[in-house]
């Protein structure tokens, strides 16, 4: 199953190229929640939306796919978490080129994860201002995991209980000797979408392939097994040190490929199972 939101805050369900609006069902689902629950409230409210679902979608109204906006399909996350290297090719990568990111490339461990700033989140619709046009300011394609239950101290074995569903993310990096979270965190800097893909429509996130393109050019192309950490370890890890809640964001490290993004660049993030998000580069104003 696809959950969108798109428009002025609708809820979406995505499905033979049409979004089916149930902005209702998820407003009744919220509704349904405790009156302070911790995380987003959408993604809090999945099970009780998908109990609510109609058996004919066809009741319900819908538009193409193509004529609407995507927005992030999370809109408030507590945190979101990210993988520093974390794809054994990238890995590679950067120490055939002689890259040093200032931390321990080869160990996770070690080198720990690191937080985005929430401002920085956008859909695909809203695309990517570009700040320092003197930098170089690179784009990473990356797997994200939306968790959609508390996880505090959840071993491996039982981690991906814990997930509500996957989506595609760009994480857009500034490149230069300022702390990672800072260079990471402009605004728009985070793109999510196109939409939620709900966990029980992914048999293994440890194999799905991703891909980038550049203007028509692929520039990123690899597989989820690639990752020296799979999904489960990632979330035992990140819930090891701050407990996870509904609508926190995973995002789980780029492969190899990353490069420059430009003014009028058009990237498209896809996979077969997650969908495909068309973003734009333009300059900040």
């Amino acid at each position: 199953m696809q959950i969108c939101r798109f428009d002025n805050n609708r809820v979406g369900l995505v499905n033979a190229g049409r979004v089916f609006d149930i902005t209702h069902i998820a407003a009744r689902a919220i509704e349904s929640l405790p009156s302070s629950p911790s995380g987003d409230p959408l993604i809090a409210a999945l099970p009780a939306m998908h109990a609510a679902w109609p058996v004919d979608n066809t009741t319900l109204a819908s538009k193409p796919l193509s004529e609407v906006k995507l927005l992030s399909p999370v809109a408030r996350p507590g945190k979101i978490v990210a993988a520093p290297v974390n794809y054994r090719a990238h890995i590679a990568e950067m120490q055939a080129n002689n890259v040093s990111p200032g931390f321990n490339i080869t160990d996770i461990g070690k080198a720990g994860l690191f937080l985005k700033a929430n401002s920085s989140l956008v859909g695909p619709s809203q695309g990517i201002s570009q700040r320092f046009l003197d930098r170089r300011t690179d784009f990473e394609v990356e797997l994200v995991v939306v968790i959609g239950r508390e996880a505090d101290r959840v071993d491996a074995a039982s981690a991906l209980d814990h997930v509500a569903g996957y989506s595609l993310g760009l994480d857009i990096t500034v490149r230069g000797t300022e702390d990672r979270s800072f260079r990471k965190s402009c605004d728009t800097y985070t793109v999510l979408g196109p939409w939620l893909t709900t966990a029980d429509a992914i048999a293994n996130p440890d194999a799905l392939q991703l891909s980038l393109k550049q203007n028509g050019e692929m520039r990123q192309n690899t597989n989820t097994n690639d990752m020296v950490w799979n999904v489960a370890r990632l979330i035992e890890f990140a819930s090891s040190f701050y407990t996870l809640h509904p609508g926190d964001l995973l995002f789980t490290g780029t492969p190899e490929g990353v490069g420059p993004i430009r003014p009028g660049d058009l990237l498209q993030a896809s996979c077969a199972e997650l969908g495909q998000m068309d973003v734009s580069v333009r300059a900040a104003e």
